[in-house]
């Protein structure tokens, strides 16, 4: 016969009170995990959702509703609950160190409006900087230009009180360089894309090759000689095709050259003409779209002066339907900082240069708007 063990009522009630306690704790547990999944469920991390029941702040954010700022904020060492309204009215940029920024444009008096602009037109290092320097009182004489960048300001506003140009004309001119002297200091272009910038401010390496060069066919070009990249190549297959369907004859003259050929085109010219001439209508070495391999000097079979051919005019008309553009037009030489080249053409895709052909706009103005 099995022997009952009798507990001790003392023991009992212990047992009780252990009971109670673990309950309590469980569904506390269970109540703090179903308010910071509340704050979760409208975008706040786990981080910020306990501060923000710690401090109390629940309602606060739950009035406000998702926002990026205020979890940032939340999350933040460098939180200050007196501009916990503000945080909540500036736009969110994710920057390493956003609310530090904000409390220091704070400081400086700038309106909520004001740092969103600012945060929206540079990036963590740039805002930094920015917040170190006396405030500014017209920020959207420049800034209204979502193209316009933070880093810039010191050199619109020399630029556009050196020359008197517009606020606009004064961001899309400092954007490609034109503030700085031609061939000095240029941006070193690396990778190859169909969408890369190439001129007096933007180089190429010496080195620089594309890597699918391909032969062109006599049918298309002035000899067995000359090579271009693939894809610019098969584009202008199909204009070609395109154009001699309705009576037309295209030939590329020139396409890609290498950083050497170039160097020994300048050296012609500069022998010939002297270096006054090379310096305004010939591209040096690094400098020049055909080394990129997308571009092509195109001539008429049918006319000696390409400009004055009907295969000109059918370009002009048609060149954007399979993704070239004629670089070098003579109303954007002050943009371009090249003469005029009627026999130029670039591939840039059929996207941008449909763009650039229904806006009327240089490849210099498309890329500060939409690639740099």
């Amino acid at each position: 016969m099995k022997r009952k063990i009798k507990l001790k009522k003392s023991v009992l009630t212990k047992i009780k009170i252990i009971g109670i306690i673990l309950i309590v704790f469980f569904t506390a547990y269970l109540f703090y995990r179903s308010q910071i999944n509340s704050l979760k469920e409208i975008g706040y991390s786990e981080e910020a959702s306990r501060k923000i029941l710690f401090m109390f702040k629940k309602e606060y954010v739950l009035s406000v509703g998702e926002n990026k700022t205020l979890n940032a904020a939340f999350e933040s060492n460098d939180y200050e609950e007196k501009y916990l309204d503000q945080y909540s009215k500036i736009d969110y940029q994710n920057h390493k160190h956003l609310i530090k920024n904000i409390n220091d444009l704070i400081k400086k008096g700038y309106s909520n409006d004001d740092i969103s602009i600012i945060l929206s037109h540079g990036n963590d290092i740039d805002v930094t900087e920015f917040a170190k320097r006396d405030k500014i009182n017209y920020l959207e004489e420049f800034f209204s230009f979502p193209y316009a960048k933070l880093k810039n300001y010191d050199r619109y506003v020399d630029y556009s009180n050196e020359t008197g140009e517009d606020d606009e004309t004064t961001v899309l001119a400092v954007n490609l360089d034109m503030d700085k002297e031609s061939y000095e200091n240029p941006i070193i272009v690396k990778e190859f894309s169909i969408d890369m910038l190439v001129n007096k401010h933007r180089s190429l390496e010496k080195n620089f090759k594309p890597d699918d060069l391909v032969s062109i066919d006599e049918k298309y070009a002035v000899d067995d000689t000359q090579t271009a990249s693939r894809i610019a190549v098969n584009a202008f297959i199909k204009m070609y095709t395109a154009a001699k369907a309705e009576g037309y004859d295209l030939v590329i003259n020139s396409s890609y050259r290498s950083y050497r050929e170039q160097d020994e085109i300048c050296d012609t010219y500069r022998n010939l003409y002297g270096d006054n001439y090379v310096s305004n209508y010939v591209a040096l070495p690094g400098f020049s779209e055909h080394q990129t391999g997308l571009s092509f000097d195109i001539g008429s079979r049918n006319s000696n002066v390409f400009a004055q051919s009907d295969e000109y005019d059918w370009i002009q008309e048609n060149a954007h339907k399979y993704g070239f553009i004629q670089r070098f037009p003579a109303k954007y030489e002050a943009i371009t900082g090249f003469r005029s080249e009627p026999w130029h053409y670039r591939y840039v895709g059929k996207k941008i240069a449909t763009y650039i052909y229904n806006h009327d706009i240089s490849f210099e103005e498309y890329y500060v708007l939409f690639l740099d």
